[in-house]
């Protein structure tokens, strides 16, 4: 009973020594202690409106109070609880003989709201009812268990006016004694809640719950009047049956715990929540797959199985912001709404260790060493993952107690943004340390292009994250790199994000080696051609994918404008001789040997020219359109124009089939036929069926 007392009486951080929990609670021992007490409550040097503020409860004189008054005073449900007014602690009135008719109405009123609490706590005491034993009070009428919860209050009640009137009463021991009854009682009742509710009070149910049920219900909201059935009607019509179950046991809930808080039982109430509840929390990070692991064991690991882990956390971060803790902290905030540190302690308890194992593997993952290329944009997800959940991080761990979890979640950001930039160092040293000589067949694209092109066009989709990351990143020393192989992508009037000039940094540096890989082509023109393929699939790549936004279109239109300048000296080296086997007035009057040799020079470098051009491969079809239209423009008309003013000058018929030995559709034809290739690199595109049939059909003037 003492133990009660000073849970009733004494705030949780003061002490008082009359009080000892441990001691059996006798008549004999009550009056030993009464003056001890009392001398607590007189002599302290707070008055006692302050010392009735600290243990927040009203301030009453109960000398002045009419009769009248007494019943709705002591019994009203929502009178919390009583105090000594400074009138009634003074020592000129620690005399009761002037009160006499009063003290005797209040004790017939104790005794009556005793005896109504006997009533219904002896009914549910499963030490001597077998029915108790084997029955849920809230399962079995909610009625009666509001009855019982409203009994326990008035109890406390009278017990407060026991020991402030007199403390000596055998009453208070029985009171004392009830208590005990009825907390065991609600202790049995808040684990069964809890218990078989897992299903109901699992955090994915907890976290879609709307808005209007987490309102429902507290002590005042069931009235004697049947109201309490009507509300469960009335949340049938508007929440599904799961959810109509979720906030009746959360209601259930909170009212025990408001009742055993109230009356001092706190720590049996919270030590029951915390138990079930982190054993819901702990389980659920396991099945999500989420273990405790070592920096080394991580280390060891093969990339494919991390990989796998790194994308099962994924799912887990997902599961764990959206529906466990969420779930948890509404859980938490509406069963212990009447006391901040409670529920303050209680989530930290249930989730703090989950939560730190949770957020604390991306840093090992950040930390890892020896691992693929692509292990950025795994990284770059789990960044992503933590950045995109950052507010509500703050939100469901915003206690004080919980400042280690969104630490944790920190450090781990840290530590993937480092890892992010030396990985990014790693990749461009890569490129730089390419050092293939082989000869990409036909002028096509190089395996370097296509792998820096995929690398960037992913790394592109990361935009906003990576911005974050290299923000104060200083730009890279282009010491390294001929400045005059491209124009710097920054100038001084408007400076370039750090994103954009990081790659087109690494766009620089591949084009630098490329550039010395063309010079391996002993025909100079296979080397533009070359450039004008590898610079053309990164425009088209640029184009195709969210790098469009990071270099901008000033970036693409000057790229494109160097792919024309690589195909003009192509179709000058290419085809310029050809052209140069023609006179430069193609219509200007020669003599029939004169054609007879311009005829024949013409057949015999075009037959050079085109042979050595089938095996050039220009995958972009657009780009090979181009090339093909301007070198038809410039051959085909110069051809036509010397065709039909001199055809008839190399003699008669037999000997114009001798010397012209190509009409110009003839050679608009095999114009057409060319740059398919015999063979591919990289993705290279293979010949269509008509150009096949082109093939096929127009050779066999250039075997004859």
């Amino acid at each position: 009973m003492a133990s009660s007392i000073q849970r009733l009486y004494i705030p949780h951080q003061t002490s008082a020594s009359f009080l000892n929990p441990k001691l059996p609670i006798t008549k004999g021992s009550l009056n030993s202690r009464k003056l001890k007490f009392s001398n607590f409550l007189l002599s302290s040097h707070l008055p006692p409106t302050t010392v009735a503020a600290e243990k927040h409860l009203p301030v009453y004189d109960l000398r002045n109070m009419p009769k009248k008054g007494m019943r709705s005073l002591c019994f009203s449900p929502r009178t919390s609880s009583f105090s000594l007014s400074r009138q009634s602690m003074s020592p000129s009135r620690t005399s009761l003989s002037g009160a006499t008719p009063r003290r005797r109405f209040s004790e017939s009123m104790i005794e009556q709201t005793i005896d109504a609490a006997a009533a219904i706590i002896r009914k549910w005491d499963a030490e001597t009812s077998a029915y108790a034993r084997v029955t849920s009070l809230f399962y079995e009428s909610k009625r009666e268990a509001m009855q019982f919860i409203r009994s326990v209050n008035e109890l406390q009640k009278s017990m407060h006016l026991l020991v402030s009137e007199d403390s000596s009463s055998e009453k208070l021991i029985h009171a004392q004694t009830l208590m005990q009854i009825a907390m065991k009682r609600l202790q049995k009742e808040f684990y069964q809640i809890l218990s078989m509710n897992r299903a109901h009070l699992d955090p994915e149910s907890l976290s879609t719950r709307s808005s209007r049920t987490s309102a429902r219900s507290s002590t005042s909201d069931y009235d004697d009047d049947g109201s309490l059935d009507d509300e469960i009607r009335a949340a049938g019509d508007s929440i599904s049956e799961v959810e109509e179950v979720s906030s009746m046991a959360m209601s259930d809930l909170k009212l025990i715990a408001d009742c055993m808080i109230a009356t001092g039982y706190a720590k049996e109430c919270i030590s029951i929540y915390k138990i079930i509840r982190k054993s819901i929390i702990d389980e659920g990070i396991y099945k999500l797959g989420v273990e405790k692991m070592s920096s080394s064991q991580v280390n060891k690991m093969d990339w494919d199985v991390l990989d796998l882990k790194i994308k099962n956390w994924l799912e887990a971060m997902k599961i764990s912001m959206r529906k466990l803790f969420i779930g948890e902290r509404i859980l938490c905030d509406y069963v212990f709404a009447s006391s901040d540190s409670i529920r303050e302690s209680c989530f930290t308890d249930i989730s703090k260790e989950g939560a730190t194992l949770l957020f604390g593997f991306p840093e090992l993952v950040a930390k890892t060493k020896k691992s693929p290329p692509e292990k950025i944009f795994r990284v770059l997800d789990i960044y992503t993952a933590i950045s995109e959940n950052w507010q509500e991080i703050e939100t469901i761990f915003s206690f004080e107690s919980t400042s280690a979890v969104r630490l944790q979640a920190l450090n781990s950001l840290v530590r993937l943004s480092e890892s992010v930039r030396s990985l990014l160092m790693d990749f461009e040293s890569s490129i730089q340390k390419d050092s293939s000589k082989a000869i990409i067949p036909g002028g096509g694209l190089h395996q370097l292009t296509i792998y820096l092109m995929n690398y960037l066009t992913l790394l592109a989709d990361y935009s906003s994250i990576l911005t974050d990351i290299i923000s104060d990143w200083p730009p890279p020393a282009k010491s390294s790199t001929p400045e005059s192989f491209f124009d710097s992508p920054e100038s001084e009037e408007s400076p370039l994000p750090a994103i954009s000039i990081r790659i087109s940094w690494l766009i620089l540096v591949l084009f630098c080696k490329l550039d010395g890989k063309a010079k391996h082509y002993k025909d100079a023109s296979l080397s533009y051609l070359f450039l004008a393929n590898n610079l053309q699939h990164v425009i088209t790549r640029v184009r195709t994918s969210n790098l469009q936004y990071i270099l901008g279109e000033e970036w693409v239109a000057k790229h494109e404008a160097k792919v024309r300048q690589f195909a003009a000296n192509y179709e000058r080296l290419a085809w310029g001789h050809v052209l140069a086997s023609l006179p430069e007035n193609p219509t200007a009057p020669v003599t029939p040997g004169q054609a007879k040799e311009y005829f024949r020079k013409f057949n015999s470098s075009f037959e050079e020219a085109y042979w050595k051009q089938s095996s050039c491969v220009v995958p972009n079809s657009k780009l090979r359109d181009e090339i093909k239209v301007s070198v038809g423009r410039k051959l085909v008309t110069i051809y036509r124009e010397f065709y039909d003013t001199h055809k008839s000058t190399v003699g008669d018929e037999r000997s114009a089939r001798l010397f012209v030995r190509f009409s110009p559709d003839d050679i608009g034809n095999y114009l057409s036929d060319l740059f398919f290739g015999t063979v591919s690199s990289g993705s290279s595109s293979a010949s269509s069926s008509t150009s096949s049939r082109h093939r096929r059909h127009m050779r066999s003037p250039l075997r004859g």
